[in-house]
């Protein structure tokens, strides 16, 4: 993915930094990572397990579910602005995250009109750092 990053402008490294991040393993650098992740967290653990009722609805997936995709598999989902009330028009953000990676990006629509969300996806593809395969989206029904 570094030279994606780097081709794509959102990365720029010295010679011998790179050539150290392109031999390191994923285990160790999530080893070097760990007290940076706890800082980040505030110093908490995160909590375990799926307490509320919505968590439970929500299907999850991980890495694993997906049969290891190359990067560019990107699955779709929307945050809808809207308050206590789902009428009317209101903003959504759709979120587009490549399973692979994690890379994420975030796209603001006025409203779902199937035109303005074209656009957004369009936009959103020449925001990651390599090219969009396919794009899927899992929609929680409400029973």
């Amino acid at each position: 993915m570094l030279p994606a990053l780097e081709r794509h402008g959102r990365l720029a490294l010295d010679t011998e930094l790179r050539d150290k991040l392109l031999t390191i393993s994923a285990a160790t650098m999530d080893r070097l990572l760990s007290e940076v992740r706890a800082v980040a967290r505030g110093g908490q653990r995160r909590r375990a397990g799926m307490s509320s009722a919505v968590r439970r609805s929500v299907p999850v997936r991980t890495f694993g579910d997906w049969n290891d995709p190359p990067p560019g598999y990107v699955e779709v989902d929307f945050v809808a602005h809207s308050g206590t009330s789902s009428s009317g028009s209101f903003v959504q953000t759709m979120v587009l995250t490549d399973i692979a990676t994690g890379w994420t990006e975030y796209v603001p629509v006025r409203t779902r009109e199937s035109v303005l969300v074209v656009a957004a996806i369009k936009c959103a593809r020449s925001l990651f750092p390599f090219r969009c395969w396919a794009l899927t989206s899992t929609m929680t029904v409400p029973s």
